[in-house]
């Protein structure tokens, strides 16, 4: 699916808030990577984040 930047920074955000809470990182190769932000945006990169985003119909 094709995400507008609006939407995208709103999942990173969302899910970064996720991380940094405790839950389970989904991406394998961290490098020991340990910022919630980057981990979120290697996850969106590799479209792994689970969030749903649902738009209206117009």
């Amino acid at each position: 699916m094709e995400y507008t930047r609006f939407e995208r920074v709103r999942i990173i955000g969302a899910r970064a808030l996720q991380i940094s809470l405790g839950a389970p990182v989904l991406v394998k190769d961290l490098d020991g990577e340990m910022d919630p932000v980057k981990i979120a945006i290697k996850e969106m990169e590799q479209d792994l984040i689970p969030i749903t985003v649902i738009r209206p119909k117009a």
